[in-house]
Formats: structure tokens, C-alpha cells, sequence
């Protein structure tokens, strides 16, 4: 393997791994009660679901600001792809009608938002890649 094909891989690595963490603490440890409001009806869960989203682009924007500020829109990317992918995931009418976690319903819309959120950070650092490379 080249030396350039091998230092692509591991920054890819390297980028995917940062993205995960990135995700995990933005989904999990630096979701406060107040973002879970995104589940309700009608148009009251606007705010806390901008608010969660806010959170997962400014980390994006802090990675991506490391590597290259002219791919700041990046931020902007993940920001809109998470508000439409959590918005399916959690209103009522659509896939947050699955709320009982014994049910395979909720199992499936779960692992969709997961898939959907993991796949626009492949894309992020694909983009990343074919940008700093």
C-alpha cells in the first residue's frame, strides 16, 4: 500500500472515530430534559429540537474549524440532516409513534436514526477527505 494511500486511511479512521465520540456526547451526555421536549405534537417541539441539533453542528463545526474553516458549512449540513432524520425519529405522527421499547417498532426507528446519523458523519468526512487531501 502507498504511503499516501495509508495516511488517507488512517486520517479517514482517525475522522470516524472522532465523529463518533463527537456524537455520542452530543446525543447522549449533552442531551438535557429540556432537548426531549422534541417528541411533543404540533409545533412546540421546534426549540428544544434546535437546540439538540445546535449542539451536535457546533461540535461539528469545532472538528471541521481544525482541519479546514472553508468547510464550515459542514456545521450547517449536519445541523439540518439531524433536525429532519430526530424530527421523523420523534414526532407522533411519524416513527415516535414506536414509544414502547419491548416493541420492534421502537428498536427499528431507533437504529434508523442511529444509521441515518452515523452515515451523514461518513459522508462529513468524506467530504473532509477530498477536501484536505
Amino acid at each position: 500500500m502507498s504511503p499516501e494511500c495509508q495516511q488517507l486511511l488512517n486520517n479517514a479512521f482517525l475522522l470516524l472515530v472522532v465523529f463518533q465520540i463527537k456524537h455520542f456526547i452530543a446525543d447522549f451526555p449533552l442531551q438535557f430534559p429540556y432537548m426531549l421536549r422534541k417528541f411533543r405534537p404540533g409545533w412546540d417541539f421546534v426549540l428544544p429540537l434546535t437546540t439538540h441539533c445546535a449542539v451536535h453542528a457546533l461540535l461539528t463545526l469545532i472538528i471541521v474549524l481544525c482541519l479546514d474553516w472553508k468547510l464550515w458549512w459542514l456545521a450547517a449540513f449536519d445541523f439540518v440532516t439531524h433536525f429532519i432524520m430526530d424530527r421523523i425519529k420523534s414526532g407522533p405522527r411519524y416513527l415516535g409513534r414506536f414509544k414502547d421499547s419491548t416493541s420492534t417498532g421502537y428498536w427499528v426507528a431507533f437504529g434508523f436514526d442511529q444509521m441515518v446519523h452515523h452515515l451523514t458523519h461518513m459522508l462529513i468526512v468524506w467530504v473532509i477527505l477530498m477536501n484536505i487531501s
